[in-house]
């Protein structure tokens, strides 16, 4: 009784406490406007707000695919990482990534502890002309989602407590250094000359392991043991979330310019052809094996070709980005089919698609990068330039190993603190009632404490 009570106090305690202790954090003066580009400004804010919005697209792309009695449930937890990983950045995933070095490894967590001096102090040194602030909030919108993604693997049977959890180690122990060694001038990834414009590795590879290793720890579900067919809840919801997902990923994308530039049109460009690409990708190559073509194949096909595009948007042609995005949709698809072909419970593909993208995204940069495009880059294979195809490749490998290790021991390490897996009859019932005491049935949302009926047509 007394373990249930603490762990039903817990967290509003730890937010409670986290709260009061930002109170006595001293105030610092705002930045001086006059010393950034206003462009620029207004170009990050934009590109901010659009990456925020790939957060609820992505409740509405997953929450679209599973069953309807776990629907709710899914969204949720895209949704809910905005506000724990918000209160977590703030007060030190924000100096865990970006602050001091500390060998190149990890930031240091009293750099900007509670954003001290984010405010007041001077521009990150890759992005001059914006202020620290700024860039702080644009950095914040990728935690944000990296956990979500993850969702897709786990969805029908973890609960909801259990991940929560797992986004705060995730963040800790996984995003953050990974965001130190890649994208702080320090990090050991950057120093090794590897690029990944806006997260090939940071956030797909990373979240694609995570799934792979939730998938593994949660085991299969019951309707997949007994292969049972589970039709989409809601199609029309993957379409709209589809539709969100690809207009903020030109925040995603074109923002990380941080600047109103030409390499922001450009890589808004390679997005966009990417996804267009990777779409009808995956469609014809469905027609190909004999299957019709389909909302969801286009759907899917579109947003492994903007994970695909992500690593090298801000280094690769415009012709490059066809190629990459056809290839990727064709690689991730197969990936799906050897899936289904074993006993791996990955609800939504999340490994075949963001993993599998990821990689084959941070590869072909490694491929079709040129200087031509940045010259802050490097000509990769296609341009004469073996050895920085290979320190793509080790990039790589690295961020493997280390995304699924850690994931593998968060995911075992919850599992020890309570049970990461709901129950037989809570999977049956559905995690909608069973987690969160509502339900969602064909449009129609179900208050069950109150026996309201909302009407979501």
């Amino acid at each position: 009784m007394t373990k249930i009570l603490f762990k039903q106090f817990a967290p509003f305690a730890i937010l409670l406490i986290i709260a009061i202790a930002a109170l006595f954090v001293p105030l610092a003066p705002n930045f001086d406007a006059g010393k950034y580009n206003a462009a620029d400004v207004a170009w990050i804010l934009v590109a901010t707000a659009l990456v925020f919005l790939m957060t609820p697209g992505l409740a509405f792309f997953y929450g679209g695919m599973v069953h309807r009695k776990n629907v709710l449930s899914t969204m949720i937890k895209s949704v809910v990482a905005a506000g724990v990983i918000t209160v977590l950045w703030v007060t030190v995933g924000f100096s865990l990534a970006f602050g001091e070095s500390i060998k190149g490894l990890i930031g240091n967590p009293a750099t900007f502890a509670f954003f001290q001096h984010v405010n007041s102090g001077g521009p990150w040194s890759l992005a001059p002309t914006i202020p620290l602030m700024l860039f702080a909030l644009f950095q914040l919108m990728f935690a944000i989602i990296t956990p979500g993604l993850v969702v897709g693997a786990v969805a029908e049977r973890i609960r909801f407590t259990s991940y929560i959890l797992f986004i705060v180690l995730f963040a800790i122990f996984v995003y953050s250094p990974l965001a130190h060694w890649t994208w702080h001038p320090d990090g050991i990834l950057f120093k090794m000359g590897v690029l990944d414009f806006a997260g090939g590795t940071v956030v797909h590879i990373s979240a694609g392991m995570a799934a792979l290793a939730g998938a593994l720890v949660l085991k299969r579900r019951k309707v997949h043991q007994e292969h049972q067919e589970i039709p989409p809840a809601n199609i029309p919801y993957v379409l709209i979330g589809t539709g969100l997902l690809w207009f903020g990923w030109f925040g995603f994308n074109a923002g990380s310019a941080l600047a109103a530039n030409a390499l922001a049109v450009s890589a808004f460009a390679t997005t966009n052809i990417a996804a267009g690409a990777a779409g009808l990708s995956w469609m014809f190559f469905d027609v190909l094996r004999g299957k019709k073509p389909s909302v969801l194949g286009f759907c899917i096909g579109a947003v492994v070709g903007l994970v695909a595009i992500t690593p090298g948007a801000g280094f690769v042609s415009i012709p490059s980005s066809i190629f990459i995005g056809a290839i990727a949709a064709v690689i991730s698809n197969l990936a799906v089919v050897w899936k289904s072909k074993t006993s791996l419970d990955d609800t939504l593909d999340v490994f075949p698609c963001h993993g599998v993208g990821g990689i084959v995204g941070m590869l072909l940069t490694g491929v079709f990068a040129t200087k031509t495009v940045n010259p802050a880059g490097a000509d990769g294979l296609f341009y004469g330039n073996p050895e920085f195809f290979l320190t793509q490749l080790k990039g790589v490998l690295i961020v493997i190993l280390f995304s699924f290790i850690m994931a593998l021991v968060i995911f075992k390490l919850i599992n020890l603190i309570q049970p990461i897996r709901v129950t037989s009859e809570e999977e049956e019932e559905g995690l909608d009632a069973s987690q969160h005491d509502e339900k969602y049935f064909q449009g129609t949302l179900i208050v069950a404490s109150t026996g309201l009926e909302l009407d979501q047509d």
